[in-house]
């Protein structure tokens, strides 16, 4: 959630870099900022609660400091404040930190009694200040390193500055993403590799309670113990990481747009030369899992439907959240599905980390080469959507979904010899020409977010794989909107909800499921009963003001269409309203706390 970017090197830009670093770290969502610097033998530090753009107002970047180190705040403990902004300095010590320190408040009750003050009410400044009691013990930072990962609970990537110490950065990390990019002059630290693409290709990787000492000319690795490692200098192959808009006004318009090509791109790697046919065979399972959060695990209630309906595999969907609480009964005959497009979700994250510990097998889908989930994994599938900025995810998610029917036929071309895989392929091929339809028809998405402003009560509605897509609309225009509305499976209105319904209500539905499409209709008849309109999604009839007609397709291509009208009506929404669209309040890109 939090972003950290550290610099050194011999130039006297670090200010500058630092800062530019924080703009490309904005889209994981924030609420403050701040930036420590070393000049004239001395720490600075500037905070501020509020963007970056305001950050820059309050520093000269052409200060020369050949060290310096900042962070994007998204608050957590404490509310969103200059106070409670990093660096944190505590007597020699100054820090940015990412994660929780679960143990704070015992640590905080032992630092007081010894005579430490706080100006905070955050975790992080009790953590600097721990530091700093471990380093006024005997003057040696690798010794209070070491008694501060020996003492803490909880998660944490640090960067810190020591005063004493004035050619060194100094990084620890537990549980949260860490990385350092090298050039032939600089090195770099970040909280995650696209933010450094930009200034470098190579970088290093830490591992859990693994720390660092970097210079401009040195790095040595260490463990929890201080003993040396050897780290392995690896190189970024994939460059698809662009942080402009290019023509468009947000960022997520245009990864909705680039949507056509992401998913071509995607789905022509795998079916040229059948390397779909390479991936993980699920049928091989007799249980299997699917692990995430949000908008991925909208994506799993997908893969599930494909799963079972198309590949006869029966499949639970699980919240990460959920899942990590929850008693297993996973052997080696077990498959754990692991979907975020970050690959550093805490939560996703921290039930991999559970299920290592029996005999299951693990697969992940994400998007973000050597992120944490993709390396503990025992396979991993990259979704190839290259940079997604915006807080609320359209390209990835779809990806998700197309990389799951890719699995779905993959073990269909393998078992059921019966199933007309070309026509599958072949309207697999075909997905950039769908896509673009269901994108040109931007003046009725425009005309749909003006009627949902007018409402005063929204429902989604669908059945099936047409819910598990409603859903995930319901989510869009709450996260991009912060209108409040509902969604339901449409056979459950006579359970409760239809007492809602009335005058006043929009109900968005979709029907594009043959088998269940009168049945939907049904529901829908009861809805305008009671004189509520509705905004229909479906892949029959002709398209009016109120009905989007995607192509008719199957499975394998119909809930990315279906959904596409839906990220642009919210979208639509949104700009109506004037919210700040990729970066929707409250909300992070990458949620790296539980």
């Amino acid at each position: 959630m939090c972003g950290i970017m550290g610099i050194i090197n011999k130039k006297g830009m670090a200010i500058k870099k630092v800062i530019e670093g924080l703009e490309r770290l904005e889209y994981r969502g924030y609420d403050s900022c701040g930036i420590a610097y070393l000049t004239n033998n001395k720490i600075e530090t500037v905070k501020t609660k509020g963007r970056v753009k305001d950050l820059k107002e309050l520093i000269d970047t052409d200060i020369k400091s050949d060290i310096a180190i900042g962070h994007t705040r998204w608050a957590t403990h404490g509310v969103a404040s200059t106070i409670n902004a990093h660096p944190h300095t505590v007597g020699d010590i100054t820090l940015v930190h990412n994660g929780i320190i679960e143990n704070y408040l015992e640590l905080k009750e032992i630092l007081i009694s010894k005579g430490y003050q706080f100006k905070s009410t955050t975790d992080t400044e009790i953590a600097c200040a721990l530091i700093d009691f471990y380093y006024q013990e005997n003057k040696d930072i690798k010794k209070a390193i070491i008694s501060f990962m020996d003492k803490v609970k909880g998660s944490y990537a640090i960067v810190l500055l020591c005063k004493d110490i004035k050619d060194k950065i100094f990084v620890i990390k537990k549980d949260s993403p860490l990385v350092i990019g090298v050039n032939t002059d600089t090195v770099f630290v970040a909280s995650d590799i696209p933010t450094i693409l930009s200034e470098c290709n190579d970088y290093y990787l830490l591992n859990d309670l693994e720390w660092a000492s970097i210079s401009s000319s040195e790095i040595t690795f260490y463990s929890n113990k201080g003993e040396e490692q050897v780290k392995e200098r690896q190189t970024f192959k994939d460059g698809n990481f662009t942080y402009s808009k290019d023509k468009y006004d947000h960022f997520m318009l245009k990864e909705i747009m680039e949507q056509q090509d992401t998913l071509s791109n995607l789905i022509n790697y795998y079916i040229e030369d059948n390397k779909y046919l390479d991936l993980i065979d699920i049928s091989k399972y007799k249980r299997i899992d699917i692990v995430a959060c949000g908008s991925a695990y909208h994506a799993g209630l997908v893969g599930k439907y494909l799963f079972e309906e198309e590949a006869n595999i029966e499949t639970q969907v699980y919240l990460a959240s959920e899942y990590r609480y929850k008693k297993n009964f996973l052997d080696e005959n077990s498959l754990v599905i692991f979907i975020s497009q970050s690959g550093e979700t805490a939560d996703t994250l921290a039930c991999l980390k559970k299920i290592k510990e029996t005999k299951a097998k693990s697969l992940g889908i994400i998007n973000v080469e050597n992120s944490s989930i993709s390396i503990a994994v025992d396979e991993v599938i990259y979704t190839k959507s290259g940079s997604e900025i915006a807080v609320a995810t359209t390209k990835a998610y779809t990806s998700q979904i197309a990389v799951l029917a890719l699995l779905t036929l993959s073990s269909l071309a393998k078992h059921n010899k019966s199933y007309d895989i070309d026509k599958i392929i072949n309207e697999l091929k075909n997905i950039k020409d769908d896509v673009k339809k269901v994108l040109d028809d931007k003046d009725k998405y425009k005309s749909i977010a003006k009627k949902i402003i007018a409402s005063k009560k929204i429902f989604f509605l669908g059945r099936s794989i047409d819910y598990a897509i409603m859903r995930e609309g319901d989510l869009k225009l709450k996260e991009i909107t912060y209108l409040s509305s509902e969604c339901y499976a449409a056979g459950e209105l006579k359970h409760g909800p239809i007492s809602l319904i009335d005058k006043d209500t929009l109900v968005i539905a979709g029907n594009t499921n043959k088998i269940l499409y009168e049945k939907t209709e049904s529901n829908l008849s009861e809805v305008v009963a009671r004189g509520a309109n509705i905004i229909l999604v479906t892949n029959k009839g002709k398209a009016n003001s109120n009905t989007i007609v995607i192509p008719e397709r199957s499975s394998f291509i119909s809930p990315i269409l279906e959904v596409i009208p839906l990220q642009l009506i919210s979208y639509y929404t949104g700009v109506f309203l004037e919210r700040d669209i990729d970066k929707p309040r409250n909300l992070a890109k990458s949620v790296t706390v539980e």
